[in-house]
């Protein structure tokens, strides 16, 4: 499989594991997961075949680690738009988290902290290389730093999802550190 279909392929899981299952008919339990042989069936009766050789291409060499398979069964690891638990314990993070951004959205983090917006947590990454890499999916990255251990004393509930990505519900602004 070539570079661009495993593009492909992992879009299109992104967008009917996290956000439109009900799209190709697909059903999601509780916790995200759904049948990997429904999922592929779901896909083919939708124009998108997609081979189980495919799937586990795309499972085990997504850079992100965007899913998750459990026997017969496959979940987005985190994003999610949807209704789902991912049923993570409570975590205590490390001292520091970081998040990319860029310099557009600066005075509404500075004003509200950072938000979800449409997802279920705000996505916190453990080192400053995967925030500048998630920040530079739109244009130039600005990493802020997070004052996770602060936050975690002061009672924020930190989760770590299977890929290493950390979630909290928000971050006051109090908590973040900004670029000078």
């Amino acid at each position: 499989m070539d570079e661009r279909r495993t593009v492909k392929v992992s879009k299109y899981l992104s967008k009917h594991l996290r956000h439109q299952p009900e799209r190709i008919g697909l059903t999601l339990d509780a916790h995200g997961w759904t049948e990997i042989d429904a999922l592929l069936a779901a896909a083919a009766a939708h124009g998108f075949p997609i081979s189980r050789a495919e799937l586990d291409r795309v499972v085990t060499t997504n850079d992100k680690k965007r899913f998750a398979v459990e026997g017969t069964r496959i979940r987005a690891s985190q994003g999610h738009t949807i209704d789902v638990d991912l049923d993570l314990p409570p975590a205590e993070p490390p001292a520091y988290l970081y998040h990319g951004t860029i310099a557009a959205r600066l005075p509404a983090i500075r004003a509200e902290g950072l938000r979800p917006m449409a997802r279920h947590d705000v996505h916190l990454s453990p080192d400053r290389e995967t925030a500048t890499r998630v920040g530079a999916r739109r244009g130039r990255p600005v990493v802020l730093s997070v004052d996770a251990g602060a936050m975690h004393r002061a009672g924020h509930e930190f989760r770590v999802s299977a890929n290493g990505v950390w979630l909290t519900g928000a971050v006051p602004p109090g908590f973040i550190g900004f670029p000078a």
